[in-house]
C-alpha cells in the first residue's frame, strides 16, 4: 500500500529544516527527508559561522533581511539557544557601493555607519583598511550547527516527522496534486505519495529532478576558506567583507572579494568567494585547491595583520551557484524549489521558509527575481569564474 502524504520536504539542510519549521508552524502535516545522518559534512549546512553580511542594495534582499532578523529572534526565543553572535560587520574596499548601501539601510532602519581607516584600524586591529568601513552592528555569525537542530525541534514540536538517513531515488509527477516517490532507507524501499514536494536538495537539486524540470544552471563548486591563527587572542574581530577587484594593484593575485569572520576554536576564517573547483557532491575530494591556498595566504599577510598566514586549516563546504547569483524559489506544479543559494543565502535562511512554505500551501509568492523561469542576461558567477581560470592555469 502507497502511503499518501501532504507536504514531504527533501534535503534536511538549513532551506528544508526551516520549510518544516514554518510549515508545521501553521498546522500542517510535514515531512521532512535527509539522505544523511544529522550534523553531516557532505554539503553546505554545516560548521559553526556563517557571515551574517547586511550589506546588500538590493531592496528585495533588504526587505528579506529585515524579515530574516525578526525570525532568527523568533527561532531563539522558541529554541532557547541564541541564534546570532552579534559582533558587528565590516566591508571595506568600496566607498561608492558602501555609501549607497550606507542610504539603503537607513532607509529600511538597519542600522549602519560610516567609519574612518584609522578609526576602523584602531577598532578592529586584526584588520588593514585602505578606506572607509561600513559598520553594521547588527550584523555577525550565524551557526549552522545549532540553527539546523533548533529548527528541527521547533518543528517537530508542532508536528512534523523529521527523517533522516532516507534518500530520495526515485521523484514522479502524477498530476498537480501527486508526486510519487521512491525512498531508500536501512528498512528497505518504500512508495509513498504526497500533495506538495519542496525540494531543498542543495548540490543534489539537479541530480534530484533531471529533466522533469527546467532550471536556469546550476554550477556546484567544492569551497575551501582557512582558518587561519590568531596572532593577538585579545583582539575584536567582527565579520568583514572586502570588496576588491582581482588584478588591480595589490590584488594582482586575488580570486574574488574575501569574506571572514572569528569561529571561536577555530580561529579567524577567511575565504574566496565562488571560486572553488566545480565538482559532483558525491564526488569530492575535500581537498584543498593549493594556488587558491597560497593566493590566501599571500592576502591574509597583508590585510588581515592579526593572524599567523602560515598556520592554518583548511575547511570544506560546497555552493550551488547560479549565473546571477539570485536565488531559485518557484512552485512547477505541485513541486516547490528552493535552490541555487549561491554562498550568501544562509542569513536568509527563516525567511526562505517561509517563502517556500507560502508556495507550498498556496498562501503567496515569491519575489519575480526568483522564478526558475528567469531570463539571466548578466553573468556574475561566470565573470568570476574567468578570473578563477586564468589565475589557475
Amino acid at each position: 500500500m502507497v502511503e499518501r502524504l501532504d507536504t514531504v520536504v527533501i534535503g534536511g539542510g538549513a532551506m528544508g529544516s526551516a520549510t518544516a519549521w514554518e510549515l508545521a508552524q501553521r498546522g500542517r502535516e510535514v515531512t521532512l527527508l535527509e539522505q544523511f545522518a544529522p550534523g553531516h559534512t557532505q554539503g553546505a549546512s554545516h560548521g559553526t559561522t556563517r557571515n551574517l553580511n547586511l550589506g546588500y542594495l538590493d531592496p528585495t534582499y533588504i526587505r528579506m533581511l529585515s524579515e530574516s532578523l525578526t525570525l532568527w529572534d523568533k527561532l531563539s526565543a522558541q529554541s532557547g539557544t541564541e541564534q546570532i553572535a552579534r559582533t558587528g560587520t565590516v566591508n571595506h574596499g568600496d566607498p561608492k557601493t558602501q555609501a549607497l548601501t550606507l542610504q539603503a539601510l537607513k532607509g529600511a532602519g538597519i542600522r549602519a555607519e560610516e567609519v574612518s581607516a584609522n578609526e576602523a584600524a584602531e577598532r578592529w586591529s586584526g584588520l588593514r583598511f585602505n578606506g572607509p568601513a561600513l559598520h553594521l552592528p547588527d550584523g555577525g555569525q550565524l551557526n549552522p550547527d545549532l540553527a539546523l537542530p533548533s529548527f528541527q525541534k521547533v518543528a517537530a514540536a508542532h508536528g512534523a516527522q523529521i527523517r533522516h538517513g532516507v534518500t530520495v531515488r526515485e521523484l514522479t509527477v502524477l498530476d498537480e496534486n501527486t508526486v510519487r516517490l521512491v525512498l531508500e532507507s536501512a528498512s528497505g524501499e518504500e512508495i509513498v505519495e504526497a500533495r506538495r514536494v519542496v525540494i531543498t536538495a542543495g548540490a543534489w537539486t539537479e541530480h534530484l529532478l533531471g529533466s522533469s524540470v527546467e532550471l536556469p544552471t546550476l554550477t556546484v563548486t567544492q569551497e575551501q576558506p582557512l582558518h587561519f591563527a590568531q596572532r593577538d587572542a585579545s583582539a575584536i574581530w567582527p565579520g568583514f567583507n572586502h570588496t576588491l577587484v582581482p588584478g588591480s594593484p595589490g590584488f594582482e593575485n586575488a580570486y574574488s572579494p574575501v569574506y571572514g569572520m572569528l569561529t571561536p576554536g577555530e580561529g579567524i576564517k577567511a575565504g574566496w568567494h565562488g571560486t572553488g573547483v566545480v565538482t559532483h557532491p558525491d564526488h569530492r575530494t575535500f581537498a584543498a585547491e593549493q594556488r587558491q591556498v597560497q593566493a590566501l595566504q599571500d592576502y591574509a599577510r597583508i590585510w588581515l595583520p592579526g593572524v599567523d598566514a602560515d598556520s592554518f586549516t583548511a575547511v570544506s563546504c560546497t555552493y550551488t551557484n547560479t549565473e546571477d547569483e539570485d536565488f531559485i524559489l518557484d512552485r512547477i506544479g505541485p513541486l516547490v524549489i528552493g535552490a541555487g543559494f549561491s554562498g550568501h543565502g544562509f542569513k536568509f535562511t527563516p525567511v526562505i521558509g517561509r517563502i517556500l512554505a507560502d508556495l507550498a500551501d498556496g498562501s503567496g509568492k515569491a519575489p519575480a527575481k526568483f522564478s526558475a523561469r528567469r531570463k539571466i542576461a548578466s553573468s556574475t558567477f561566470s565573470q568570476r569564474r574567468q578570473v578563477v581560470e586564468k589565475l589557475t592555469s
